[in-house]
């Protein structure tokens, strides 16, 4: 049996649970995975009943343009309804966003727009703003605001929360969600609170969002409102689709720890999640010692891992903004305190490179000539040459030049360089931004990783 169109295949994604991260928590911990659908978002389903409810309502007509501000996923969606249903697209996003973000949303048709993020949302600029009057101004479009559109969170209400409770076989204890723009955890709240008003609804903000304090005290303070990094969730304004009533708990976590768990949940469970998972994860852990053996937990997995593979999956970007702890060959030399590379000509002696070695206690030395790397000697080669002639000694380095030394990039990690280095290779070398040369040993490997 086949479908009739893409549309058709959102809702109705995996239930999958956690086993390795989630090892020490006595509850049965289960991802709703998100990603499978057809946008590689749960945007998809709101975006899908935004663009319904606005045909039904008379605000959409053939032909026409949807417009709204979004950070990538609902355009994705809204650009897939677009595609079916013969729509024009254009959407407002901000600088901060994943640049893989933008690309998708060009990709599949649609004009995309990037306005400042560190602006006020009532400034012009903003993308609120900017979204909001290019739906006044072009003819025949509607903004479809997915923060204060309330077919948002009825998007929830009649897919989201249905499905995770006969996933669960009404045994779901505790729902956790990012917090974004409130229609996911909203509207899968309200359904599922009717059928049990027991289980708890713990949101996972962002530190420089203000929705937990509003929550916890309802004052809008634009104090806490910061520049933060993660993506997709998290807000400076309370968007209408909240309901704050069905939801038990805020709790907030870093950018760092977010983008951590990201990558945890990739590497040991299998699942190239985005940040928002990463951050709901976190959320959790953070909640875990209130859980019991008893406790059927689900986490909402927003979108897939594609979006942010040039951020959170990214090793150079992480290391940037110190939310990677990885060693790498520049950390070493940084460690040294300035030693410079000891280096020696092939037309020096053997007896002068012995004297090096002794001098500066080392036991690797590249053989450099006019500055280009041709060679090296060990002190393990040396000794087999010296055993067995004395004489070498007063010949010149060229006649016992061992091969040269492998040649890494500066930011290699540590873990590669212990690959590198071996019987044959007793270094590698980089070159710094200046094009100086650099010299790691097996030492070096071994003192950092024991550090």
């Amino acid at each position: 049996m086949w479908l009739n169109n893409i549309l058709e295949t959102i809702g109705n994604t995996p239930l999958i649970r956690l086993n390795k991260i989630t090892k020490d928590i006595p509850a049965t911990v289960l991802a709703k995975v998100d990603y499978f659908n057809p946008g590689n978002s749960i945007k998809d389903r709101m975006a899908l009943k935004m663009v319904e409810v606005a045909e039904q309502q008379g605000k959409l007509k053939p032909g026409g343009t949807i417009i709204e501000g979004t950070s990538g996923n609902t355009g994705m969606g809204l650009a897939l309804a677009a595609c079916v249903k013969g729509y024009k697209c254009i959407f407002v996003t901000t600088d901060k966003q994943s640049k893989e973000k933008a690309d998708i949303l060009k990709a599949v048709g649609a004009e995309v727009i990037v306005c400042p993020t560190n602006v006020l949302p009532e400034d012009p600029r903003s993308y609120y703003s900017v979204a909001k009057r290019l739906g006044q101004e072009i003819p025949n479009s509607m903004y479809m605001n997915q923060y204060d559109n309330l077919a948002n969170r009825q998007a929830h209400y009649e897919s989201t929360g249905p499905e995770i409770w006969e996933q669960t076989e009404g045994r779901i204890t505790h729902l956790v969600s990012t917090a974004g723009t409130g229609g996911t955890i909203t509207g899968t709240a309200m359904y599922l609170k009717e059928k049990n008003p027991n289980i708890k609804v713990w949101a996972i903000d962002v530190y420089g969002s203000l929705l937990t304090k509003y929550y916890n005290t309802g004052e809008i303070d634009m104090n806490e409102v910061h520049p933060y990094i993660s993506e997709g969730f998290g807000e400076d304004f309370v968007p209408e689709n909240y309901d704050m009533s069905v939801i038990d708990h805020f709790e907030q976590v870093t950018d760092k720890d977010g983008a951590v768990m990201a990558r945890r949940i990739a590497k040991e469970e299998g699942m190239f999640c985005g940040y928002s998972a990463g951050s709901c994860l976190q959320g959790l852990m953070q909640l875990k010692n209130t859980l019991t053996a008893d406790d059927v937990v689900v986490c909402i997995f927003h979108d897939h891992g594609s979006r942010y593979v040039g951020k959170i999956y990214n090793d150079q970007w992480m290391m940037e903004r110190g939310f990677l702890d990885v060693k790498t060959f520049r950390d070493i030399v940084n460690g040294r305190a300035g030693k410079k590379l000891v280096t020696i000509t092939p037309d020096h002696t053997v007896a002068e490179a012995v004297e090096l070695m002794k001098q500066y206690d080392i036991e690797q030395i590249p053989v450099m000539k006019e500055n280009e790397l041709v060679g090296s000697v060990s002190e393990g080669g040396l000794f087999q040459k010296i055993f067995s002639n004395p004489e070498i000694k007063n010949s010149t380095v060229a006649s016992v030049i061992e091969h040269p030394y492998p040649v890494v990039d500066f930011m290699t990690k540590v873990e590669k360089l212990g690959n590198l280095i071996n019987k044959e290779n007793g270094a590698v070398l980089a070159k710094d931004e200046k094009g100086d040369y650099h010299i790691v040993t097996k030492y070096d490997v071994i003192q950092s990783l024991a550090k």
